[in-house]
């Protein structure tokens, strides 16, 4: 692979909110080093990054997309990552394969709530971070505000290294306040740069925006600060050392800008990716390589070097009905080579590496090997899955991917048509291959099947591919909540089944006594029959009678649960008595016994943390409290607060698009089962009444 000196590779993530600009920006990229011969556009359908038909339909970027360019001797990787809600956890994902990232901040809207979490992710996995403000050229393009808002929300180091020519229809060109010169750019899109003088009414901000950098750079090493405290000023050389110095380590954040569409600043920016963001090799000094030993429990690094033990790690997988799987890999360590056999040290297996590709957008081109800090795809790997680790059997090691949060929303999914069940349960599996950030199951008591993801635009996205790609059709609904039904008082009463036709009858008489356990006990079933009441053969068909009258419910017909249910007398006939009998009069005899034993309708009840913005708490507290939520608590963190509470399930079926109403998109939550608790009598006579009629109509 050419450029696979480590030293000269960089592997850089483009992140934002949506609609920012950054598949422009990555496609702008592409195009000005070479990488392309025509520059693609998102409106045009002809993006590189953007290929998905679920994509090209909405104009956004759903799933993560590589490329790659050459530019004065380093390869550089770029992930272009989604920016929506929605897809968030897929850049989480993505982050793990990068050494740095490029945050756009569009000159329009500023940062948004999802450019907040992203830029946090990037912190949470000490990213070094270079800032693009971009659509300068657009109406009401405005930098000054764009660089505020990093200020505000992102760190008080955001360090500006451009200042505009111009804005909207005039934006022309940029003031370099490296190199105290104005850059101004061919309005032809071609990106050709002329060097001249800063124009004289510039020149005022420049000189005391260029003052600010300088002190902000000295300020980054004691080195420097007694040099510019000696001297009044930094060296070029200095300059270039301290920015690189304060990037890496956090405290900087340069910030550029330009426009993709027309071609500027595009150049700088690959410039300044070199220059400010780390090679595997720096990132490693900062932010060792380590795994755990899975033979030894021990954890163990590695150096990005070729010479050291393989170690890489699958970040992503996509699934093509027809060419099979592709395996997305990020080498920490090593070389991953082509027609080698290596460990996946995750699933303890042998996977067989065949071909293996750089991948350009959808364009798969075949390479021999993949070096250390590089990012490449493996074909047709059997056992191999997302946030699995490939290394040397001789040297395992298990690298660490990145945490999901929980899904927040669910649907229930029924095929379009019949007997496409298995087509249906087949294709999803397949999907939760590509995106692991789904979940899909089997309610037994519903009998639906549940699929869960981050969102209902993530779900009907999902759905789109189900159908494209295995096609399976199926239609999308609210799923029903898994009441379920309990005592509050202890009854008895006698079960007496007696039937008589030709030849043998039916005869059973059981007594059995109910009473109420704690909570999550369930069912609970004594026998203390004495003397032979009962003979013991027929002792098991009172349980199942029970058990299945107890899964028939009484009131509603739900589930009835924490019940002990005592069989203590009873009678029996020689000849007519059998097992049956004794099932039918178990059920006769308890259902007689639950109506004096105060039975009532529970609802699963979800423990919920919503982060939300300070300024958005009463709002959103005052929603859990109207969705019959009981507030736990309340603790500050940065940027926001978080609220603990128990709600009800049935309230929080549609609760992420409320959420985001109410933060403007910042607030996120988690939820996960709590328990059982009584319905509100109210609520429950409703629903009980609704429940009959929709049985009547099933009949």
């Amino acid at each position: 692979m050419k450029n696979s000196d480590v030293k000269e590779t960089r592997t850089i993530a483009i992140l934002s909110h949506g609609a920012a600009g950054k598949t422009s920006l990555a496609d702008a990229m592409l195009f000005v080093a070479g990488a392309v011969d025509v520059q693609g556009s998102v409106e045009d359908d002809t993006s590189v990054f953007m290929h998905e038909p679920e994509e090209i339909e909405r104009k956004i970027t759903i799933t993560s997309a590589l490329g790659f360019l050459d530019w004065k001797g380093a390869r550089i990787h770029i992930i272009d990552t989604p920016g929506y809600i929605n897809f968030l956890e897929e850049t989480k994902g993505s982050l793990k394969a990068v050494d740095g990232a490029v945050i756009i901040v569009s000159a329009l809207s500023g940062v948004k709530a999802e450019t907040e979490k992203i830029y946090k992710y990037a912190c949470d996995y000490e990213i070094p971070r270079i800032a693009f403000v971009s659509k300068l050229d657009k109406e009401r393009a405005d930098f000054f505000r764009a660089v505020g808002d990093m200020e505000k929300y992102f760190c008080k180091g955001a360090l500006v290294l451009q200042l505009p020519i111009g804005l909207e229809a005039e934006f022309s060109g940029v003031v370099d306040l490296l190199k105290m010169k104005a850059l101004t750019f061919a309005g032809d899109g071609s990106g050709k740069t002329e060097e001249k003088e800063i124009p004289e009414s510039m020149m005022q901000d420049a000189e005391a925006y260029r003052k600010k950098l300088v002190e902000q750079i000295a300020e980054t090493e004691d080195g420097l600060l007694e040099t510019y405290l000696d001297k009044g000023d930094l060296s070029p050389e200095e300059i270039i050392s301290g920015l690189k110095h304060g990037t890496l380590a956090g405290g900087l954040l340069p910030v550029l800008c330009g426009s993709p569409v027309m071609n500027i600043g595009i150049q700088q920016l690959i410039d300044a990716v070199i220059m400010c963001l780390p090679s595997p090799a720096e990132r490693a000094g900062i932010v060792p390589v380590k795994g755990v030993n899975p033979k030894t429990g021990e954890e163990e690094t590695r150096k990005p070097q070729g010479d050291e033990p393989l170690a890489a790690l699958v970040f992503k997988t996509a699934i093509d009905p027809f060419a099979g799987k592709l395996s997305l890999v990020r080498v920490f360590s090593g070389t991953l080579k082509a027609d080698s056999t290596v460990t996946n040290s995750t699933k303890q297996v042998k996977e067989k590496i065949g071909t293996l590709y750089a991948i350009q957008g959808k364009k798969q081109i075949s390479v021999q090997s993949i070096p250390a800090g590089q990012i490449g795809a493996v074909a047709k790997l059997k056992e191999t899955l997302t946030g699995d680790t490939l290394c040397s059997e001789a040297n395992p090691i298990i690298l660490e991917y990145a945490r999901f949060i929980d899904p927040v929303m669910s649907f229930a999914i029924e095929p379009k048509s019949r007997g496409d069940e298995e087509k249906v349960s087949t294709g999803v599996h397949k999907l939760i291959e590509e995106d692991p950030t789904l979940r899909f199951g089997y309610d037994e008591q519903t009998k639906e099947m549940i699929l869960s993801g981050m969102g209902q635009v993530h779900l009907e996205v999902s759905l789109e591919k189900l159908k494209r790609k295995f096609g399976a059709e199926v239609t999308m609904k609210t799923p029903k909540v898994p009441y379920k039904e309990t005592i509050k008082a202890k009854a008895s009463a006698q079960g007496k089944y007696k039937k008589q036709t030709g030849g043998h009858g039916q005869y059973g008489d059981a007594w059995i006594e109910i009473a109420p356990v704690s909570r999550g006990e369930g069912f609970q079933f004594v026998d203390k029959i004495v003397g032979g009441v009962i003979p013991r053969q027929y002792i098991p068909a009172v349980e199942k009678g029970l058990v299945d009258a107890m899964r028939e419910g009484y009131l509603a017909g739900y589930p009835l649960v924490d019940i002990r249910a005592t069989l203590y007398d009873g009678s029996y006939h020689t000849v007519d008595s059998s097992e049956m009998a004794f099932k039918v009069a178990a059920s006769m005899g308890f259902k007689k016994a639950m109506a004096a034993a105060k039975p009532v309708l529970l609802e699963p009840v979800m423990h919920v943390e919503v982060v939300a913005p300070d300024d958005t708490l009463g709002a959103v507290i005052g929603d859990l409290n109207s969705r019959r939520g009981k507030v736990q608590g309340v603790t500050p963190q940065a940027n926001g607060q978080v609220i603990r509470a128990q709600v009800p399930m049935a309230e929080m079926l549609t609760y992420a698009p409320t959420l985001n109403s109410l933060t403007s998109g910042r607030g996120m939550y988690t939820m996960e089962f709590f328990g059982y608790q009584d319905v509100p009598s109210h609520l429950a006579q409703k629903l009980i009444k609704e429940r009959g009629e929709h049985q009547e109509k099933e009949k």
